[in-house]
């Protein structure tokens, strides 16, 4: 199948809510151009150098994801126009990202990357590392990222077991932060005289956490069924590299 069928049919499998980001690094940008005329404009990339190049010579309307490991040295390149950053993996890259997010004007989305494979060539937050940092409300004095979620990667393995329990974990750990961190009850802190909800991010940016990006080709089905509501697929668009 060609790279527009194959976009076309993958969306359409996709349940409503989730959405699809095609993973087009090292793929050149003529087939990037297939799958856009078939109407996909989320596209992840995992080097810097070849986002931002890609970003030069590609429509204006992509919306370019970071999804591979980032140097903190690397943040200033996609700071002026990546959409969101998936692989957030220590509060070193967060602060980095925050003050170049500062330095281009604008605010970054990010996921939190959290480790959750048996590989140890994985990268991520330590879970429990992580709890403390957010229990200390140290996410609090960054003003210039938005944190959305969070994302993990699955072993690299066969056994559905396994996968499952590491997608079932990230999963608990998301809805748990989602009811104790992040989408809290403003109560006094809305605006006097406001009507909007407590959970409307205009004036409470918490209520914004609102990503799960779990979910590669070969395991994209079972990080659905754990609530994942954004998938990175390459291989099964573009083929294999």
């Amino acid at each position: 199948m060609s790279v527009a069928s194959q976009i076309s049919s993958l969306r359409a499998s996709l349940p409503a809510g989730v959405t699809l980001v095609a993973v087009s690094k090292t793929h050149p940008a003529e087939r990037i151009m297939e799958a856009y005329g078939a109407g996909q404009r989320i596209f992840g990339e995992s080097r810097p150098q070849e986002m931002a190049a890609k970003y030069a010579a590609l429509p204006a309307d992509i919306q370019w994801h970071m999804i591979g490991h980032l140097q903190t040295n690397k943040v200033r390149m996609i700071a002026p126009f990546v959409s969101l950053i998936h692989s957030v993996d220590s509060e070193r890259l967060l602060r980095t990202i925050d003050a170049e997010a500062l330095r281009a004007g604008r605010r970054i989305d990010v996921l939190l990357e959290v480790f959750i494979a048996r590989e140890e060539s994985k990268h991520g937050w330590d879970e429990v590392e992580f709890l403390g940092w957010l229990k200390a409300g140290e996410h609090l004095k960054l003003n210039n990222v938005r944190i959305r979620g969070l994302m993990g990667i699955a072993s690299n393995t066969d056994d559905r077991v396994v996968v499952d329990a590491e997608f079932a974990r990230l999963q608990a750990l998301y809805t748990r932060l989602k009811g104790e961190i992040f989408d809290v009850d403003c109560g006094e802190r809305a605006p006097e005289g406001a009507t909007k909800p407590c959970n409307d991010e205009a004036w409470n940016p918490l209520a914004s956490f609102d990503t799960l990006s779990m979910g590669m080709t070969s395991d994209y089905r079972q990080a659905i069924e754990h609530g994942s509501t954004m998938v990175r697929i390459g291989s099964l668009i573009f083929g294999v590299r």
